[in-house]
């Protein structure tokens, strides 16, 4: 285990809005060694945060203590065709996951589209893709090891200690550190994938039918524009057409990334041209494909940004939109980065944002460096009415008092808190905010 607890180097988060500056750094090779290394925090007074690839734009995971990064931790340790199951270790990113599940002729039946957080980030902050028919990643999780603050390890399923698995697949890293993943995966698959800018009022109003009749859709509204950039994803045995590299470099590499970043900056630099500029976003056309599942539903994010996104009833989907796009037009703001409109099914994870409940999220975004919190402040006036559920890694503003009510098993996640963290190891300001500081485990 390597560890450098003199220099007090700053992190910062990969949309640069959080840092911190932890006493120590701690790569464990095992979970013996997290182990370890948690019973001496605890020993020596020294708060515990686990942190990944910093994608969250939360302050999930600032420290001043003990910075425990999982990258040593990123194998694959078993994945079993027959059964469809696959053990991980909690540091692995979803890129490395897939390229090594497809090798095994296995896939996960559902990603978000980034592929570069570490898998114990994604399922701690309840990450998900689209589609009516499936649950968040911490849905595909059928067993969990991770560390509490005494040390012990504990396993979690459905079978062994339920609570604790019902509460830390989505843990906010709040109960501990997630140290190894057992997955239920699918025999490897094919998508074919269309992707084409419609009328943003012709999305809203065949919502319906084109969430319900594709396996996988979502939309991006451009604002100050009439025009959504859809994306529907559905599988097929159809041999592989992937698009030309040619078109692939246009379009992936270009058009979504670089001369989408040179807009971006000229918006942040010029903002009265950020009107003028988001009438380029739909001119990529129409374009169909077929590859293999992970290669469709990921795509690489050079531009950095912030972001807020919110969780709402799906039946709430067309006026949450309908909101956004008030807030955008009556307050002047100058937006340069599309709304991302998605679905999903119904999950268990006490936390999770789609707990109990079919769920449309909207996601809204700032360019890296361009103020956002006015932006961000005015939608969640508006989405948090909704039923809304904020994403744990992404900026919000609601405080614990606020989003309990949002969850039908909150105390039952303060109790497991109560009992593997009571006195607070792995809390933080930004957990004390929304999950409430630690307290003591109730005797008896």
């Amino acid at each position: 285990m390597s560890e450098q607890p003199a220099r007090r180097a700053r992190w910062t988060n990969w949309g640069g809005n959080q840092s911190c500056a932890p006493a120590a750094v701690a790569r464990p090779r095992s979970t013996r060694e997290v182990s370890e290394l948690v019973r001496e925090a605890a020993r020596s007074g020294a708060r515990v945060k686990a942190v990944g690839s910093g994608h969250s734009f939360t302050g999930a995971a600032c420290t001043s203590g003990v910075h425990v990064r999982l990258d040593a931790m990123s194998q694959v340790l078993w994945a079993d065709p027959d059964s469809g199951r696959a053990r991980v270790q909690a540091g692995i990113t979803p890129g490395r996951l897939n390229r090594e599940l497809a090798s095994r002729g296995l896939a996960l039946e559902n990603l978000g589209d980034i592929s570069y957080q570490t898998l114990a980030g994604a399922v701690s902050t309840s990450t998900h893709g689209t589609g009516l028919g499936f649950g968040g990643l911490a849905s595909q999780v059928e067993a969990l090891e991770l560390v509490a603050a005494d040390g012990t390890v504990l396993s979690c399923s459905a079978d062994e200690e339920p609570e604790v698995f019902a509460a830390a697949r989505v843990g906010v890293g709040a109960l501990g550190i997630l140290t190894e993943a057992t997955l239920r995966c699918v025999p490897a698959f094919r998508l074919a994938a269309l992707e084409q800018p419609m009328r943003v009022d012709e999305v809203v109003g065949r919502l319906d039918e084109l969430v319900e009749s594709n396996e996988h859709f979502e939309f991006f509204w451009v604002p100050h524009t009439g025009w959504a950039l859809t994306k529907a994803n559905n599988r097929t045995d159809a041999p592989p057409s992937p698009r030309r590299l040619r078109h692939h470099v246009l379009q992936r590499a270009v058009l979504e990334n670089l001369a989408f970043g040179a807009a971006c900056r000229l918006g942040r630099a010029r903002p009265e041209w950020v009107p003028r500029l988001a009438t380029l976003a739909p001119s990529g056309g129409r374009s169909e494909f077929v590859d293999r599942s992970d290669r469709v539903f990921t795509s690489p994010r050079w531009v950095r940004f912030c972001e807020m996104e919110y969780s709402v009833p799906r039946h709430q989907a067309a006026a949450a939109l309908a909101r956004v796009r008030q807030v955008v037009e009556e307050s002047g703001l100058r937006v340069s980065f599309p709304v991302e409109v998605r679905f999903s099914a119904p999950d268990d994870a006490w936390l999770s944002t789609s707990y109990g409940r079919q769920s449309c999220y909207v996601a809204v975004h700032m360019y890296r460096g361009v103020p956002y919190q006015q932006y961000f402040e005015a939608v969640e006036q508006e989405l948090a009415p909704l039923e809304g559920r904020p994403h744990w890694g992404k900026v919000h503003f609601l405080s614990a008092a606020e989003l309990a009510p949002r969850y039908p098993c909150w105390d039952a996640f303060q109790a497991v808190r109560r009992r593997l963290d009571p006195e607070g190891l792995f809390a933080n300001p930004y957990t004390d905010r929304v999950l409430g500081p630690p307290a003591p485990a109730v005797p008896g």
